[in-house]
């Protein structure tokens, strides 16, 4: 997926004048090809600085949500089964606020549209949702459209280090299981 992600992201490059209107296109293609909304915000940052991406990614992610919304709505028994889901993954009591979807967002393992799901959840309307969607997406374009245009202003020796630094933390922070077989824990002697 990685380099499907990179051609893309190629072909937004040469796109001249079109290239944002690739951009914010891409972001609305996004799911079909399982790519992380950070992934798209981060190479806004590397394509069109801070300010252009952060707008860029702002409109195309909430076009994505609008679609979304959509979608959840044309389509009622898909609707109720994701619905399910996020009762069964987040109890049935949950109603997160506006301010705390927002800092969701930024968590990068939390699934985008499993927020846009609450944020239906406490909309009293279709506006009420394109605003909410609106204001939970800004920090969460500006934060990673900056973090892309941080790295593209990075000494390839800078990456280099920072990647080396990371390695040990990842090795540290590996799930840490002992596997002990049942003989070998409760030894019979006879």
């Amino acid at each position: 997926m990685e380099h499907v992600g990179q051609h893309i992201v190629s072909f937004i490059e040469s796109g001249g004048l079109l290239a944002p209107l690739l951009f914010i296109s891409f972001h609305l293609i996004r799911p079909l090809f399982f790519l992380p909304v950070i992934f798209i915000c981060i190479s806004g940052g590397m394509l069109f600085g801070t300010i252009g991406g952060t707008l860029y990614s702002v409109i195309g992610i909430t076009l994505s949500s609008i679609l979304f919304y959509g979608l959840m709505h044309n389509m009622p028994k898909t609707f109720r089964r994701i619905f399910y889901l996020k009762e069964k993954w987040m109890g049935k009591r949950s109603l997160l606020t506006k301010k705390q979807i927002a800092l969701l967002r930024l968590i990068p393992f939390i699934h985008f549209h499993l927020l846009s799901l609450c944020l239906i959840e406490i909309s009293s309307s279709f506006k009420d949702y394109i605003k909410s969607s609106l204001i939970t997406n800004i920090p969460f374009a500006f934060i990673y459209t900056s973090i892309g245009q941080g790295i593209v202003g990075l000494a390839p020796i800078y990456i280099l280090a920072v990647s080396l630094v990371g390695i040990p933390f990842i090795y540290w922070l590996r799930r840490k299981e002992i596997h002990i077989k049942w003989n070998d824990f409760f030894q019979m002697t006879v």
